[in-house]
């Protein structure tokens, strides 16, 4: 399809093709395994490496901190499974708070280590889809091991308060972990502001490949592994490391600066809201009004389902999404809208347009004027029914 008519980069971004470029050069040069002592290893094992400290550098770290993984969600796994099992087999408590609008990497974890023992509580969220932190105060108990928190959400994207959170559970002593995929690369991410003590990532969310992600620990954070194999990524991530996608990865976020995600996606963000309030006044903007990603504009248009307006929209040429797309192949709407306190109505309306460095302002334009033009169609067909 036509690059700048995909308005759908919180599922996945097109690779930058510099990006492109890096791996197709490792894959084709670099046939070593980074544990080989030979010299094909060890320029893989660079590589690696050069990496590693790449993505530590943007995000405030040391190299050692970060483990590479092969996707956002195992990152989410190991943080969640490897402290709250490390913690409660030393004997220091089984309470864990998560959000209720998290990834569901987060919350089937959470609903599996419930069934292990554990109790889990899900911190409630405003109209806006953010958390009080002082509602974490309050329920932040002596045996809290854990809190659990996007910085970002997928959904509407609306900014979490980590930093004030994140004082909060390092004065209690309490690991604070923070899904960090969605906004990496959009917002700055630095994990001694936010004082996180796991932190995940993901290249393809910015302009990387599929198959790289990494997990920040923290320099005295303890995990237990959750698979099991050789030594690789400090034996908490044991296998081979996918050296293109890593060599991918750190290529995406040496041009994080150069694609400047965030300010090229507020930029059209605006534009597109702005045609939308003009020609659909009607229509709602779900999420925080300020603090919010700049690359997500989350709609509805009431009486017009969410679902039916991505296809006819796709049908011409563009691509966008009725919701997160881990869980597109549903028919339910978007627990994300519900927990914010909408009506399943409203969510089954509800659009996500996730902008990115593909977009320009002409196909903003032209996906407004598809909009408009959808919406007035569907409602006129809704009247013309209703009247027969």
């Amino acid at each position: 399809m036509d690059s700048s008519r995909y308005f759908d980069h919180a599922a996945t971004t097109p690779m930058y093709p510099e990006v492109l470029a890096a791996v197709h050069r490792v894959m084709e040069e670099e046939i070593g395994n980074p544990g080989s002592l030979h010299q094909a290893g060890l320029r893989a094992k660079e590589i690696v490496e050069e990496s590693r400290s790449v993505i530590a550098r943007s995000i405030g770290a040391r190299d050692r901190e970060i483990v590479f993984t092969a996707s956002g969600t195992e990152a989410n796994n190991l943080a969640l499974f490897g402290a709250a099992r490390r913690r409660a087999r030393k004997g220091e408590g089984r309470h864990i708070l998560v959000g209720a609008i998290e990834h569901p990497s987060v919350l089937r974890v959470a609903d599996q280590l419930v069934r292990e023992g554990f109790e889990v509580e899900r911190l409630p969220v405003d109209r806006h889809g953010r958390v009080d932190p002082a509602e974490v105060g309050r329920r932040l108990r002596q045996d809290t091991i854990l809190v659990s928190l996007m910085h970002a959400n997928n959904v509407v994207g609306s900014i979490q308060p980590v930093e004030i959170i994140g004082e909060m559970t390092r004065e209690r002593g309490v690991l604070f972990h923070v899904d960090a995929v969605q906004s990496f690369g959009k917002i700055p991410v630095d994990v001694r502001r936010i004082r996180a003590d796991l932190l995940t990532l993901d290249a393809h969310k910015m302009g990387g490949p599929k198959g790289a992600a990494a997990l920040y620990v923290h320099k005295g954070t303890r995990l237990d592994p959750v698979i099991f194999g050789g030594g690789q990524e400090r034996q908490l991530r044991p296998g081979t490391p996918n050296v293109p996608a890593i060599a991918g990865f750190g290529k995406a976020v040496e041009l994080m600066e150069r694609y400047a995600l965030g300010e090229r996606g507020a930029a059209l963000r605006r534009r597109l809201a702005e045609h939308i309030r003009r020609s659909i006044p009607e229509c709602v903007v779900f999420g925080h009004p300020e603090e919010s990603l700049p690359t997500i504009l989350t709609i509805g248009i009431p009486k017009v389902e969410g679902q039916l307006l991505m296809l006819e929209l796709d049908r011409r040429g563009f691509a966008v999404s009725s919701g997160s797309a881990c869980s597109a192949s549903e028919s339910e709407p978007s627990y994300v809208l519900l927990a914010m306190g909408y009506s399943r109505d409203e969510a089954l309306e509800s659009l996500r347009i996730s902008l990115g460095w593909t977009n320009t302002e002409s196909s903003v334009d032209e996906l407004g004027e598809a909009l408009s033009e959808i919406a007035a169609e569907m409602r006129s067909a809704a009247l013309s029914i209703r009247g027969k």
